[in-house]
């Protein structure tokens, strides 16, 4: 099974579409920051989290939840703001902002991995200056090909020169 965490409108076909809305195409209903989520330990393969985990209180809370409803070696596909985007700021109801390194914090390697029970393994993590538009896809290509061949550099000396505007990542629950 795939899961559409915090969908809103953005309803996808074979997965099942979760909100805390009641929107149209919602099947689920459900305050995301309220756990447990209504769904049994292992019951997803795949994971998508669009613009959904900066408006969450406690990540390291709902990591585990979604780490506890994947099967092991399934994978959560998340997208966020990048915290130099200004739209991070805009935005009244986002309660947290991500850098490159925001989900090394729940791998086996993480200096403070004792702080948090969530184990999962980056099998990909990419910065997007424009967004994953076509425009921004054709806007980018050739910028995002150098800021991800040195993401800590990019980081540090030109965030907020040249700001991104998201960061992806693949995580495969361990």
């Amino acid at each position: 099974m795939k899961l559409n965490l915090g969908c809103g409108r953005d309803i996808r076909a074979g997965y099942v579409n979760l909100d805390s809305r009641k929107l149209k195409g919602v099947d689920v209903v459900h305050d995301l920051e309220k756990v447990p989520y209504p769904f049994k330990d292992g019951s997803f393969d795949e994971i998508v989290a669009s613009h959904v985990l900066e408006h969450m209180a406690d990540l390291a809370k709902v990591m585990q939840e979604l780490c506890r409803i994947s099967k092991k070696g399934g994978r959560i596909h998340a997208i966020v703001p990048y915290f130099s985007n200004p739209g991070s700021f805009g935005d009244p109801t986002h309660k947290r902002f991500f850098t490159y390194e925001t989900f090394d914090y729940f791998t086996e390697n993480s200096a403070l991995s004792y702080y948090s029970k969530v184990r999962v393994k980056i099998v990909n993590k990419r910065i997007h200056l424009f967004g994953r538009s076509s425009a921004g896809k054709l806007l980018g290509f050739l910028p995002n090909i150098i800021i991800n061949l040195v993401p800590r550099f990019y980081q540090r000396f030109f965030a907020y020169v040249l700001p991104a505007s998201e960061l992806e990542v693949v995580l495969e629950v361990v």
